[in-house]
């Protein structure tokens, strides 16, 4: 293989962030490619050795790469990490039933690794070798890249910090500063090294406005005498996961806690005081449809599956599948 030419890191970090900026993303910020910190690596191992994944199987396979990138993409120097606002500028009305912020427009991993996509295009990167596409060897002078959004192990909240985009708050979400967390994350890889940014210092200070909100307590209860502690997510308990990930039938908890949230649940963020600032979605692909706008608890009730795949077409809500939508619905129609 040729050596690729030397590169002005400088001056291609300017053109990565300027051209992320063009294609929509709010934020863009880079990062070192290496091993997490003994702490994360300590954190993540504690966290799946006590079950709190819950039925997520999926999140205690390839723990090695999960906190080591460069098992994902051999050669990777840089991790380019992006952040793309999902806050609804429209929202359906509170006296109707409710979908997280994330679920009104379409799938936002195709969205965020599309623009990915166009990023290392426009800037003449090469996608990284594969079996299903060998043809690229050819062309070894150009760097190689490859490109994540929440599709496989990486602790993206963890790659943005340290790429100076925000800090981790206490509901365990990434937030950015005057622009709050309702943000979607993506991972761009290269295999040549780049100028890096600073990690930011959690800001939320001893505010604990997230865990008094979740009514579940599955961000855990507020410590006095810790107060600048984050504890761990425990997933048994969160209505993100019993709504969405959850295959089996709601437990009478879960149902009393879910209000009038069918899909998700954004409590601990529509708390968070940083959500104030934050400018809704210009984003077209992030826009919702007229006709999810306009559903009433008699359509929800009434939803058929042919109704379920037209108004979720490419859409992340598929990821509950009707049954287990329609699961949540009849949960919350029968309080009534």
């Amino acid at each position: 293989m040729n050596s690729k030419p030397s590169i002005d890191k400088s001056e291609l970090s300017r053109q990565i962030k300027a051209e992320a900026a063009r294609l929509g993303f709010f934020a863009c910020g880079i990062a070192h490619a290496e091993a997490v910190d003994e702490e994360t690596a300590h954190e993540v191992r504690r966290w799946l050795s006590e079950g709190r994944h819950a039925g997520m199987d999926y999140m205690n396979n390839h723990t090695d790469k999960r906190l080591d990138p460069r098992l994902l993409m051999p050669g990777v120097q840089s991790i380019v990490s992006v952040a793309l606002n999902y806050a609804p500028a429209q929202r359906i009305p509170q006296e109707q039933y409710q979908l997280a912020g994330y679920a009104y427009g379409q799938d936002y991993h195709d969205v965020v690794k599309t623009k990915l996509r166009s990023l290392a295009t426009h800037l003449g990167f090469t996608p990284y070798p594969s079996p299903s596409n060998p043809s690229n060897t050819l062309t070894p002078s150009s760097p190689y890249f490859r490109v994540f959004c929440d599709s496989a192990p990486i602790l993206e909240r963890y790659w943005a910090v340290k790429a100076g985009l925000g800090w981790t708050g206490r509901n365990h979400q990434l937030i950015l500063p005057q622009a709050g967390s309702q943000f979607v994350l993506g991972e761009l890889f290269l295999d040549i090294p780049l100028q890096y940014d600073q990690e930011m210092p959690s800001r939320c200070g001893s505010c604990h406005r997230c865990l008094e909100a979740c009514p579940t307590h599955a961000l855990g209860t507020w410590n006095p005498h810790h107060p600048h502690q984050r504890q761990p997510l425990d997933a048994h308990r969160c209505l993100s996961y019993q709504t969405i990930e959850n295959r089996e039938d709601l437990n009478p908890t879960t149902i009393q806690a879910m209000g009038n949230t069918i899909y998700g649940c954004d409590r601990c963020q529509t708390v968070c005081p940083w959500n104030r600032l934050a400018p809704p979605t210009d984003i077209p692909e992030l826009q919702p449809r007229t006709e999810l706008l306009e559903m009433t608890r008699e359509k929800w009730l009434r939803l058929s599956e042919d109704d379920y795949r037209r108004l979720f077409k490419g859409s992340a809500v598929k990821r509950a599948k009707y049954t287990g939508l329609m699961r949540n619905i009849n949960a919350v129609g029968k309080k009534e």
